[in-house]
Order: structure tokens, then C-alpha cells, then sequence
């Protein structure tokens, strides 16, 4: 009899555990879609030249002034802006003049949002959020290998972004936009690929370092079909900025310790492969919200610090 009071009990568990699982697997995909389309309508607003990609020209009116606050490349035929990271190259590369209007820009949005815009607004996030959902074999890189593959972003902005600019010169006389020109791969899919298919005489006048781009291009892809957001997470200059107010933007997500059971469902959901109860705070998360869509005891919080109560704290260790 207690054999069949065991089973029973296990079995009611069971069933307790699966009606609770449904309605936070519902709210995933509903957050998952709203992500998904807030995420579409950015990538429109920012390349809403359509007939750049008729006609193969980049388009040059008075928007093309101003920065986007996301990665996406100035050459592609439908920017309405200029990417941040290209233009504080050119800034820095001229060597008369400091970026004040670019890092400002960019300050101001890192203040107030942090990487919330990786997660949101970035159309090369959008493009490896639907490479990472071919039906691919997954890869999980270790715990040590991937804390130190995501200091490269941190150097890739230093070297490629800051350094190379202000230190080299071509025959122009200014600085070489190292990252724009070794390794973007948003500027190669975005404005370089698109470029080539409609004009014939660029095509004529491909040479090694497309072919390298290509190959960085190539990588790219292939590394966010199998890990997810594997530029975001290693590579990305402009993640790695933002990173750096992340810890004291206005908008903030934080677990409630009270309330957390401690099911590891944020963790198997996040895109960035975080601890996300001792991460959550920091600049490796993107604020796409999965995690407080999934979980059970609605333990994590996100909100403008500013309007919180008193007793409530923007991070928790």
C-alpha cells in the first residue's frame, strides 16, 4: 500500500510540475514573438532606404549625420544612419578632432539602457537570434574557455577600434578603420554583399581583403548556428562599450532572492549562457527578457531604477 501511495504522489508531482511548466512555456513564446517583432520593426526603421537596394547605392541624406545606437554598417544600401563604431573611427582617424558627439551618443545610451539594445534593437543580434534557430547540433562552450573568449571584445575595441585608427595612416593621410576593414561582419552581409550583386564593376575590383572579410563573414555565421549570439558574446565591439555602463544604467533586471526556487530555468533559456542569479547584473547580459518570461515564481524584476522603492536594490549579488 505505501508503494502505491509513493507512486501516486510522485505521479500527482509530475502532473503539478507540467501544468506549471505550460503556462511559462506560453509566456516565452508570447514574449519570444513581441522580441521578435520589436526586433524586425528596428531593423526596418534603420535600413528603411528600400530603393538603396534597387538601385545598389548607399543612401547620403542629412540622417546619414547621426549614429544609430546599434551595430549596423553605413554601407549598407538601405542605412538611414551611421554606424557608431564607423564613425569613431573616422573621428579618431582624422587627427583633428575628438569624437565628442559619437561618445556622447553612445554614453547616453549606455547610461540609460545598457545592452538592452543588444538585446532589442540590433539587427545583426536580430540575424544570429535566426541563424541559432537552424535545427543544427548545439554547441555549450566550457565554463573557463568561454569567461576568456569574452575579454576579445574588450580588446578587439581597444586595438581595432581605438588604437589602429589613431596610430596608422593610409594614402589619405588618415587613420585605418581597423574594425570596418579587417573585421565587421555586419559590414561585409550588410553593405559589402549587397553592394557587389548590383554593381558589376565593384565585383571587377574584389580582391583579398573581401576574400578575408568573407571568410570572418563565414565564421560568424557558422559560429551563431551553433552557439547563440557568438558575435554578441566574443566579438562585438560596441557590446563590449555598452558593457561598461551596464552595471549603473538606468534600466536594470534583478532575481528577487526571496523568491527564487532555484529551477535553473533562466539559466537553460538565456542567450548569452549566464549564471543569470549572479550575472544578471552584469555587462554580459543582453536584457532580452527570456529569463523573467520563463520563470515560475516571477522572481526576476526589470525596471528604471529610478522609480523603485527605496528598499529595493538595482543588483543583487
Amino acid at each position: 500500500m505505501s508503494r502505491m501511495h509513493r507512486y501516486i504522489g510522485r505521479a500527482s508531482d509530475e502532473r503539478n510540475h507540467q501544468d506549471g511548466a505550460a503556462p511559462n512555456q506560453k509566456h516565452l513564446r508570447r514574449h519570444s514573438s513581441f522580441r521578435l517583432m520589436i526586433q524586425l520593426l528596428a531593423a526596418a526603421f534603420f535600413n528603411g532606404y528600400a530603393a538603396g537596394f534597387l538601385k545598389g547605392k548607399i543612401f547620403t541624406g542629412r540622417t546619414k549625420l547621426f549614429c544609430v545606437p546599434v551595430l549596423n554598417c553605413y554601407a549598407c544600401p538601405g542605412a538611414l544612419g551611421s554606424c557608431p563604431i564607423g564613425a569613431m573611427q573616422a573621428v579618431i582617424g582624422s587627427r583633428h578632432r575628438f569624437p565628442f558627439l559619437v561618445l556622447g551618443t553612445l554614453m547616453l545610451f549606455g547610461v540609460v539602457c545598457g545592452r538592452l539594445l543588444c538585446g532589442f534593437l540590433c539587427p545583426f543580434g536580430l540575424i544570429q537570434d535566426l541563424l541559432y534557430c537552424i535545427p543544427l547540433p548545439k554547441r555549450k562552450v566550457p565554463r573557463k574557455i568561454d569567461k576568456r573568449l569574452r575579454h576579445l571584445k574588450y580588446a578587439i575595441l581597444v586595438i581595432f577600434v581605438l588604437l589602429i585608427p589613431a596610430l596608422t595612416s593610409n594614402a589619405f593621410g588618415t587613420g585605418e578603420p581597423g574594425f570596418c576593414k579587417y573585421i565587421c561582419p555586419a559590414g561585409t552581409l550588410e553593405g559589402g554583399v549587397p553592394l557587389l550583386l548590383a554593381n558589376e564593376n565593384l565585383r571587377q575590383a574584389v580582391g583579398f581583403l573581401f576574400s578575408w572579410k568573407c571568410a570572418v563573414l563565414l565564421a560568424v555565421l557558422i559560429g551563431s548556428m551553433l552557439v547563440s549570439r557568438f558575435f554578441c558574446r566574443y566579438l562585438c565591439p560596441l557590446g563590449a562599450f555598452y558593457a561598461l555602463f551596464h552595471r549603473f544604467a538606468l534600466y536594470q533586471m534583478q532575481v528577487r532572492t526571496e523568491r527564487c526556487i532555484g529551477c535553473g530555468k533562466c539559466d537553460a533559456v538565456c542567450p548569452m549562457a549566464l549564471d543569470v542569479r549572479k550575472e544578471i547584473a552584469g555587462g554580459e547580459c543582453i536584457r532580452c527578457g527570456r529569463c523573467k518570461a520563463i520563470c515560475p515564481t516571477k522572481a526576476i524584476d526589470s525596471d528604471i531604477c529610478a522609480e523603485r522603492e527605496p528598499s529595493a536594490t538595482c543588483e543583487t549579488e
